[in-house]
C-alpha cells in the first residue's frame, strides 16, 4: 500500500520515492531504478541535469508496472529556461524517459529565464502533459515572487530537508498555499554526523529501526515527500520500510530541537553557490 499526500492539483503523490541523483552509470541506474520499483516504490524522480532518464525509463519499461501506478519526477535545466526552450527540452526528458507525460515537472533551480519557463510550464499542465508542475531550490522569497505573478500554484517545492535543516521558512509559506515540500537530501547527502546523531540513534533504537528509517519517518510523519537515494538494494529496501512505526511528541520534539537551520550542500542565496550551479556542464548539451 502506497502512503501518500494529496497534491493542490487533487493528484496523489507516495511519500517516499527514490532519488537517482548522481547514479550516473546506466546500468547501475537501471538496475537501481528496478530494484526499487520491485521493493514498492512508485515515485522515482530524475532530471534533465543527471544525465539518466533514459535509464529511468529503461527500469520503468522492464518493470511492467501499469504507468497510472506510477509518479514520474523529472527537471528542467536553467539553461533550457524561457519560452523558447522550455517545450523543447520537456519534449527530449519525455522522449528519453519514453513516456507519454510527466507526473511532475519542476524547475531545477531558480536561475535563468524562470518566468518564461513557467509560463511554458502553465500550458504543459493544461494540456496534460504535466500531470502537476512545480519548483526546485527555490527558498521563501523566490517562491513567494512566482506565486504573486501567476495564475497556476507550483504543485511542490523540492528543497534540501533534513533534521539539521528544517525549512520553516518557507514551510510556513508552503502550507499557506498547500504547496508539498519534497526533501533532497534527507540524510544531508553523508556531509554532516546527522545518522550518528546520538539523539537519533537513540529515538531510532527504541522502534528497533536504523538511524536513516528514523530520519526519513521523522520528515514523512510532518507530509514531507522524501527521495533517499541508494544503489544498494538492502539500503533501498530499508528506506522505505518506515511506515510501520510512529515517533511520539517528544520523539519528534527531540529532534525538531536539533534544526541548525544550516544548509549541509550549496546554499541557493550564496552569490558564489550561484555563479557555481549555473557554471556547471549540463551532460546533455
Amino acid at each position: 500500500m502506497q502512503h501518500t499526500i494529496t497534491l493542490n492539483t487533487g493528484a496523489k503523490m507516495p511519500l517516499v520515492g527514490f532519488g537517482t541523483y548522481l547514479i550516473n552509470d546506466p546500468e547501475t541506474c537501471e538496475r537501481s531504478v528496478l530494484q526499487a520499483l520491485e521493493a514498492g516504490y512508485r515515485l522515482i524522480d530524475t532530471a534533465q541535469f543527471y544525465g539518466n532518464e533514459a535509464a529511468v525509463g529503461q527500469a520503468i519499461k522492464k518493470s511492467g508496472i501499469p504507468r497510472e501506478q506510477l509518479f514520474i519526477t523529472t527537471k528542467l535545466w536553467h539553461t533550457d529556461t524561457g519560452d523558447a526552450k522550455t517545450r523543447p527540452a520537456f519534449e527530449a526528458s519525455l522522449q528519453r524517459l519514453g513516456l507519454d507525460y510527466v507526473d511532475l515537472y519542476l524547475i531545477h533551480h531558480p536561475f535563468g529565464d524562470v518566468y518564461g519557463a513557467w509560463r511554458v510550464m502553465e500550458k504543459l499542465y493544461h494540456e496534460g502533459l504535466a500531470k502537476a508542475i512545480g519548483l526546485s531550490n527555490f527558498y521563501a522569497d523566490r517562491l513567494q515572487d512566482l506565486i504573486l505573478h501567476f495564475d497556476v500554484l507550483p504543485a511542490v517545492d523540492q528543497l534540501e530537508a533534513h533534521i539539521y535543516h528544517q525549512r520553516q521558512d518557507a514551510r510556513a509559506l508552503m502550507a499557506e498555499h498547500n504547496i508539498a515540500l519534497m526533501s533532497w537530501g534527507p540524510f544531508s547527502q553523508g556531509k554532516t554526523d546527522l545518522l550518528e546523531n546520538a539523539i537519533l540513534k537513540g529515538i531510532a533504537a527504541q522502534h528497533g529501526k536504523t538511524p536513516a528509517q528514523a530520519a526519513l519517518r521523522f520528515l514523512v510523519q510532518q507530509n514531507i515527500v522524501v527521495i533517499p537515494k541508494s544503489t544498494h538494494e538492502a539500503r533501498i529496501k530499508e528506506n522505505i520500510d518506515i511506515f510501520d512505526f510512529t515517533l511520539t511528541d517528544d520523539q519528534m520534539a527531540a529532534l525538531t530541537a536539533l534544526d541548525t537551520k544550516k544548509s549541509a550542500g550549496l546554499p541557493h542565496d550564496d552569490p558564489a553557490n550561484v555563479k557555481r550551479i549555473v557554471g556547471f556542464v549540463n551532460p546533455l548539451a
